[in-house]
């Protein structure tokens, strides 16, 4: 996968414009930008979990280890791919504001539940 595919899948967003819930649009960014962050913490934290139960059950590794160890190339080229996606997944919904401003034709989802009210 190229860094380009990745940033266009990391960016990838759902039909119609994304529904907002406060009125001041900075706190809703703020917001959106540190449950990006939230997220993917918590998924983090399950593969952590997972790895360092399996390396306990195997009767594996050390601290220390961890430590010392040093990424190859590939390694290094791999986690600097992620690193972007990452970034692009948390800054999404900049990415997404910066393209709806020069879209037409996306219908906001409290615009459709306001007319169906009304």
């Amino acid at each position: 996968m190229s860094i380009a595919d990745a940033l266009a899948d990391a960016g990838a967003k759902p039909a119609g414009k994304r529904p907002y819930f406060f009125a001041n649009p900075e706190v809703e960014r703020v917001l959106a930008v540190t449950m990006a962050v939230v997220q993917e913490l918590a998924v983090t934290r399950a593969r952590l979990d997972t790895l360092e139960r399996v390396l306990e059950a195997q009767g594996g590794l050390d601290r220390a280890q961890i430590e010392r160890f040093e990424p190859g190339a590939e390694a290094a080229a791999e986690r600097g791919l992620w690193l972007q996606e990452y970034l692009s997944r948390v800054l999404r919904i900049v990415q997404q504001e910066a393209e709806a401003a020069t879209a037409t034709g996306d219908v906001a989802s409290e615009d459709v539940a306001v007319e169906l009210r009304d």
